[in-house]
């Protein structure tokens, strides 16, 4: 590892840890390897980009994003919804559809959001999405369950659309909200939807092994 860089601070492993912020309390030499994925980074790095996280007893690789532990986000307090509508989706004719109702209140930020103690805006809520009622899709609605419940669909943020602050946002799972068009891009038919949002739940640490965790 010595000839090789750690991608956390961009210094040679054979050097010590040039990270600058708040020093923790592991020796600026070390080195580690993950696990799982063999990369390896100064514990010095690995430690401080923890302690810089949501410190939920998760990690994640910032080489390839593998995810060691559970990940979980900072969702505000709300509800998820569902329940099946006797409507098919474009492109899905042979099935009903899963309606999902989010709904999020405007609340106070606690100690892991942008400015703890401000006010934030929840605006759009409740907001409704959408899901072809197939194998596939009840598929992704359980694993949708999980991201819910571990606080990973919604953020508070900065508005990408509207450039307001302080407000919740989507997180990094898209939703299709659009139910008999797809005139902005976040409707049906959309061949790619179902396979791509499982990706995008994998990426969070999602998968059908995440719904063997959740009954055990």
């Amino acid at each position: 590892p010595s000839v090789q860089d750690c991608t956390i601070c961009m210094e040679r492993l054979s050097a010590p840890s040039g990270y600058k912020g708040p020093q923790p309390a592991v020796k600026p030499d070390l080195v580690g390897k993950l696990v799982k994925c063999g990369h390896v980074f100064h514990l010095h790095c690995l430690v401080a980009m923890y302690n810089n996280g949501n410190k939920d007893g998760s990690l994640q690789c910032p080489t390839c994003k593998t995810i060691y532990g559970v990940k979980t986000g900072t969702q505000p307090p709300g509800k998820m919804e569902y329940h099946i509508i006797p409507h098919a989706l474009p492109g899905h004719s042979d099935c009903k559809t899963i309606r999902i109702i989010y709904n999020i209140p405007p609340g106070v930020q606690g100690p892991e959001h942008p400015n703890p103690g401000k006010s934030f805006t929840a605006r759009g809520f409740p907001r409704h999405c959408y899901l072809p009622d197939s194998e596939k899709g009840r598929k992704v609605l359980k694993l949708l369950l999980v991201a819910w419940d571990r606080r990973l669909i919604f953020a508070i943020g900065t508005s990408s659309t509207t450039g307001e602050s302080d407000t919740v946002i989507w997180n990094e799972i898209h939703h299709k909200t659009e139910f008999g068009s797809n005139l902005t891009g976040h409707g049906y038919p959309d061949i790619n939807y179902l396979d791509n949002v499982l990706a995008e739940l994998a990426a969070q640490g999602i998968t059908e092994e995440s719904l063997a965790q959740e009954k055990d």
